[in-house]
């Protein structure tokens, strides 16, 4: 995290005095681009660096489903369970893909390429069910627009 600090200066200045805390969500997030997800040493180092309590960073990475404790695959499967795309097959839709490769929402392939997460919503109700491949939306899926996805991913 070191290395980041020069930005984090940066950051700081656009922040009124007294408003350090305010800074954690956009260091954590640029602390994830950096090593692809936050280690509990970024979490004592970025806490020293705002001069807040460590809880304080703890609860902003255990409120914001994007926040990762622990290295993904090289793909990050997220599929939205939320009313909207339950209601329009996203159950099995994830059941599909967690027999294909074999794991279950939370885990990675042994080879690192795949890690399956499930979160609450993504904000595309409209075209369900979806699920985001690293950054990207992936809407109207249907079993054969899985498969066919999954064998693009290299």
């Amino acid at each position: 995290m070191k290395h980041l600090v020069p930005e984090f200066e940066k950051l700081r200045e656009r922040f009124p005095a007294g408003f350090e805390s305010s800074l954690a969500l956009p260091c954590l997030r640029r602390i994830q681009e950096d090593r692809g997800y936050v280690a509990d040493s970024d979490i004592e180092e970025l806490a020293v660096f705002l001069g807040v309590p460590q809880i304080q960073i703890e609860e902003v990475l255990s409120f914001y489903t994007q926040f990762r404790r622990k290295p993904i695959g090289r793909w990050h499967l997220q599929f939205c369970h939320n009313v909207s795309c339950s209601m329009n097959g996203a159950e099995n839709v994830l059941a599909h893909v967690e027999r294909r490769l074999g794991i279950k929402p939370g885990q990675t392939t042994p080879d690192g390429r795949y890690t399956l997460s499930t979160v609450e919503c993504l904000g595309s109700c409209g075209t369900a069910p979806m699920m985001m491949v690293n950054d990207g939306y992936h809407e109207n899926l249907t079993l054969a627009k899985l498969d066919e996805l999954l064998q693009g991913l290299k």
